[in-house]
């Protein structure tokens, strides 16, 4: 019998991690997650490294899916819901052999299991838990032949397609699903780390049927298709709570939707997950930690503005106090908090409901966004008398929202007052760990570098692995500066000081701007000078 080894103590061998870093994983890890996925997503080892040790301590193999030619015949042998829940795949039969390829090849009830159901010996490889779950994707009657196999009745075969979608699009780990109706065919559209990709084409005469389906879904008027609608599922994909937010828009080759995929599992991130620089971490906990005061969230639409308001409220939600949003939509629901959905239909706007709220005794006030002079007046008024208000603001710059609310026709002296903090935020693609390579500067980089008074000698690339799809990122994270508003700020700003003189001040007090957080976590090896600059070319 062959001594089975433990995941820890090989990793503990080859000289990655110590028993201390073991001890803090296993402190977090939930009941059905793996120990390797607690490593990886915690940064103690990388996937590369968890495949190495596995394919040189056990001699095990490792495969690249996107690259093996998956044999149709054999994945019929497990059922894709076992597939799934033990994050393997079948890929080849020889004989009474089958191969698996495995995540976790150290998975042993999972191994023993297959042996029984299905009477093979099991020869398990090695692949990264991305690849299986797009083989999954691909392969288990993700093919169009399937769907028009099923005659069980006219609605099945969109059903079964909705649900396959759906289930892509959570594993993919994509933030919306586009259906896009084209002249003759019907574009599936997934939006990965902020990029859109095409993952699948569908015949046109899916369209009305697949349509049909999510507007059941969402009741929605079937019968309406010349108007814009808009509506929410609640569901479970893959055991998991999953809100999605669904949008139909009439284009003139049939109705387009936009299902915006909210996972419930991941929802509440603390403001460490949130990617704060130190100094600017410490600065925005001072600020939330107030009784009083305006706080605001500027970045344009997808920027995680309401992550970061979330983790804020995560922060400061305590039975001591009363804590009432109000938000278009109620994004996440969370324990503790009254959150109040905007209605324009019955007329229970913004404003309206901003008002409502302060009769009800709160100490924090969330705002899900300052749209109008009427809100932001009722927002600035409420943090004058003794209110903590948080909201959010489409503005480029932290600075560039000082203007914004005086432009709209709020009293200066009302926003001199009130206003406590700005924090604007973008989003950037993180470099894949598994490919990540360093490289010097170019004397243009250098320059960059230089401009901001930042030294670096190497910046680092994703070369483009399995893990990541051949991209050379995986995941995303936000770059951050934050405004604090002193005494000095406040005096500029009731004599109609430049925002120029603002900013100079703001960099003598040893401000970070955007794109000096962006260039210092490109000099940590987190992200890329391209994402920085592309996402910071307005400042």
């Amino acid at each position: 019998m062959v001594r089975r080894k433990r995941l820890g103590d090989l990793l503990k061998e080859a000289g990655i991690i110590e028993e201390k870093d073991i001890q803090e994983a296993l402190k977090v890890k939930k009941e059905n997650q793996k120990l390797g996925d607690v490593l990886v997503g915690k940064g103690f080892v990388t996937e590369k490294q968890l495949i190495e040790v596995l394919e040189f301590q056990l001699g095990i193999p490792h495969v690249s899916l996107f690259h093996f030619p998956i044999d149709p015949g054999v994945i019929t042998i497990v059922s894709k819901e076992f597939a799934l829940r033990n994050l393997l795949v079948p890929i080849q039969r020889q004989g009474e052999e089958l191969t698996v390829a495995m995540a976790d090849p150290m998975d042993y009830y999972s191994i023993d299991d297959l042996k029984i159901s299905t009477g093979f010996k099991i020869s398990p490889v090695i692949a990264t838990k991305n690849e299986i779950l797009q083989a999954v994707s691909r392969h288990y009657n993700l093919n169009d032949k399937a769907i028009d196999d099923d005659k069980d009745s006219e609605e099945a075969p969109a059903i079964k397609l909705v649900n396959q979608l759906l289930q892509a699009g959570v594993q993919l780990k994509s933030s919306d699903i586009h259906i896009d109706p084209q002249e003759s065919k019907v574009l599936i559209r997934y939006r990965i780390d902020g990029v859109l990709r095409t993952e699948r084409t569908l015949p046109k005469s899916y369209q009305n049927s697949l349509i049909a389906r999510v507007k059941i879904m969402a009741d929605l008027n079937i019968t309406e298709t010349r108007l814009p609608q808009d509506g929410r599922i609640k569901t479970h994909i893959d055991r998991a709570p999953v809100d999605l937010r669904i949008s139909i828009l009439p284009t003139v080759y049939g109705e387009k939707i936009v299902i915006r995929i909210l996972d419930l599992s991941n929802a509440l991130s603390t403001i460490e997950d949130l990617g704060f620089n130190r100094i600017n971490a410490q600065k925005y906990k001072t600020l939330i930690e107030q009784p009083s005061g305006l706080i605001l969230i500027t970045g344009p639409t997808g920027s995680g503005k309401s992550s970061t308001l979330y983790a804020s409220l995560n922060r400061l939600n305590t039975d001591d106090v009363n804590i009432i949003t109000v938000e278009d939509p109620v994004e996440y629901q969370i324990e503790g908090l009254n959150q109040v959905q905007v209605n324009t239909q019955v007329g229970l706007t913004f404003s309206k409901g901003l008002r409502s709220i302060l009769r009800q005794d709160p100490n924090i006030v969330m705002v899900g966004e300052i749209r109008d002079s009427e809100t932001a007046e009722i927002a600035i008024r409420a943090s004058l008398t003794g209110h903590l208000v948080l909201s959010t603001l489409h503005t480029n710059s932290a600075i560039a929202t000082i203007p914004r609310l005086f432009d709209m026709d709020v009293e200066p002296y009302l926003v001199v007052s009130s206003l406590s903090g700005v924090v604007a935020q973008r989003l950037v693609r993180k470099i894949c760990r598994d490919c990540r390579e360093s490289r010097s500067l170019t004397p243009m980089e250098k320059k960059h570098f230089e401009k901001r008074g930042i030294g670096a000698e190497t910046i680092y690339k994703g070369t483009g692995c399995n893990s990541c799809q051949n991209t050379g990122y995986r995941g995303r994270m936000a770059i951050q500066e934050v405004l604090v508003v002193d005494d000095e700020i406040r005096e500029m700003m009731m004599n109609h000081g430049s925002m120029d003189q603002v900013r100079r001040y703001a960099l003598k007090q040893g401000m970070l701007f955007l794109v000096d957080d962006g260039l210092l976590k490109v000099k940590q090896g987190l992200t890329t000078l391209e994402e920085v600059l592309r996402v910071t070319k307005v400042d």
